[in-house]
This record gives structure tokens, sequence and C-alpha cells, in this order.
């Protein structure tokens, strides 16, 4: 829980800075899974142009059996990487979409 309080200093002290609730929803990922829905939710709302949250966000809705919330999040995802134009975060996400989808 120390790595976690320090997370939410730093989320305090740069609230505009989207690594620091990305690093506490994936800190919360791993105990508190509805918390951590919550803070991907809240990076997608105030920005939705921070990549890493496509990820690991649509492979914990995988996780919790959130079928279509997991491929809609998948394809902002790739629809945010094609307006940023970020060839490999989209190669990346099409990838993981592709595998999950074919092991259906």
């Amino acid at each position: 829980m120390e790595r976690l309080e320090q997370l939410k200093q730093f989320a305090n002290e740069d609230p505009g800075d989207p690594f620091n609730l990305y690093a506490m929803a994936l800190e919360y990922q791993k105990f508190d899974p509805t918390e951590s829905v919550r803070l991907y939710e809240l990076l997608i709302e105030l920005h939705p142009r921070y990549l890493p949250t496509y990820y690991p966000y649509a492979h914990l809705l995988i996780e919790q059996k959130e079928v279509e919330r997991a491929e809609k999040v998948f394809h902002m995802g790739m629809d945010m990487a094609l307006v940023l134009n970020d060839r490999k975060t989209l190669r990346e996400l099409k990838s993981a979409y592709q595998d999950w989808k074919y092991n259906l």
C-alpha cells in the first residue's frame, strides 16, 4: 500500500499528468478491479489521447467477462492511435484485439 499512497500523492501534486492516474489504475488492478475500472474511465474522459490506457483497460474488462466493453475500449484505442498517427500502438492494439477475438 505504500506504493499506492505515493502514487496518490503524485496525483495530488500534479493532477494534469495522466501517468499518475494510469499508475494508480494499474496498482488497483491487483486488488480492487472496480476502482481500477473507475480510474481507467476517468483517464479516458480526461486524457483520451493517453494511449497506454487502452491496452490494460481492455484486458481488465476481458478478465471481468465484460466482452462488449472490452471490444469498445480496443476500438477507442485503435481510433485514437490513428488520430495521433501512432502506428506502433495501433499495431499493438490491433494484434491484441485480433488475438483475443480469435481465442473467444
